[in-house]
């Protein structure tokens, strides 16, 4: 229990100090790419610098493997410097009990990465794209889904308009149903109202089919002045990219209000194959991070004696790099529905982890 304590001791020092390297580095780099984005918009220093940091919880949530798996290479080098991994198999302990310490403490990373940064992080996300939108379109359009359906706003010159739909026929919101839009004056008043059985969004515009129009002005009758169309156009600012990326960011969700999410999409008419399959991937993060502790254990639970300690530190950085590039393969595959939920979600740590052990066993009995 002593030794274990040591070397979860070793193993969380070696993830923080590389921790705020990696955080100092992301700052700056974040820094110059905000800059360099809303160079046009001239935003102080201040604005930058708070944009960086609300970025910055989603960024070390990314990169959390990277740290896990150079934490381990760390703390395994040095112990294997230090002969402190001699002496602990001449006490009759093997390298893979001493493996104990550092994936408890990554299932303990995982775990806190799932129920608090991933909330923190999601929160962040947010307020980056609405602040970044702000500045970028002046606040000229946001988009949310609701068990209500759909609500979008969007803004002109002559003020702002409110348009709810209660569905989509499909999944890239460009055919709305049951669409009813309020426009607003600069002002904030209310000028019309507009019901449609349908909505299109095409070059620049929403066509509006069976539409009527109440004008809302302070003199006038609205049910008497109102009017019908069979079709109309409503400009707009939203584009389909636009309203794509809104729908796309998961990563800005909290898995708290994923299964809501999830279930007012489905009741929407949209796809939620994304968000499932991204909810499946932040529930099986501590096997990942306990998969990334195996994988750099081993390639460096040897003495350094034996020499092709870079090659033995690449290799391992270079494995933990292909096995992240298959975990995101996977849950490409598993959004656009070619592997199932659960398999592109689960899959990868599970290979991952046997694959390791296999390794370990061979570094140790073979």
């Amino acid at each position: 229990m002593i030794l274990d304590r040591y070397f979860a001791r070793r193993f969380m020092q070696s993830f923080l100090v590389i921790g705020g390297i990696f955080l100092a580095l992301l700052i700056l780099i974040d820094l110059v790419e905000q800059a360099r984005r809303f160079d046009s918009e001239n935003l102080s220093f201040g604005k930058l610098l708070h944009l960086t940091l609300l970025n910055t919880p989603a960024a070390i949530s990314e990169m959390l493997p990277l740290l896990v798996i150079l934490s381990t290479i760390a703390l395994f080098i040095g112990l294997a410097r230090s002969s402190e991994l001699v002496v602990t198999r001449a006490i009759g302990r093997s390298g893979i009990r001493a493996l104990l310490a550092p994936i408890t403490l990554a299932l303990i990373i995982g775990a806190l990465a799932v129920v608090l940064l991933n909330p923190i992080s999601a929160a962040t996300s947010e307020e980056f794209r609405r602040l970044s939108d702000t500045y970028k379109n002046r606040g000229n359009s946001a988009l949310s889904i609701t068990s209500e359906g759909l609500w979008l706003r969007q803004g002109s010159e002559n003020g702002q308009s409110v348009i709810h739909a209660r569905g989509t026929t499909n999944a890239d919101a460009l055919e709305l149903t049951g669409v009813t839009i309020v426009s607003f004056s600069m002002e904030g008043k209310p000028t019309q109202q507009i019901t449609a059985d349908s909505a299109q969004l095409s070059n620049g515009s929403w066509i509006l089919h069976n539409a009527k129009i109440w004008p809302l002005a302070e003199d006038v009758n609205p049910e008497t002045s109102a009017k019908t169309h069979e079709q109309i156009e409503l400009p707009t600012t939203l584009t389909r990219q636009r309203i794509l990326d809104t729908l796309g960011q998961q990563h800005s969700v909290s898995v708290y209000d994923l299964p809501q999410l999830i279930r007012d999409l489905r009741e929407a008419g949209f796809s939620t194959k994304q968000y499932e399959v991204w909810l499946q991937v932040q529930l099986a993060r501590p096997l990942f991070l306990a998969a990334m502790v195996m994988i750099g254990a081993a390639f460096t639970m040897r003495h350094v004696r034996f020499g092709g300690t870079g090659i033995a530190v690449l290799s391992a950085v270079l494995l933990g790099f292909a096995i992240y590039f298959v975990r995101n393969f996977a849950q490409i595959l598993g959004e656009n529905g070619q592997l199932p939920i659960l398999v592109a979600a689960w899959a990868p740590p599970f290979a991952a982890i046997l694959l390791s052990l296999g390794l370990l066993l061979h570094a140790e009995d073979g």
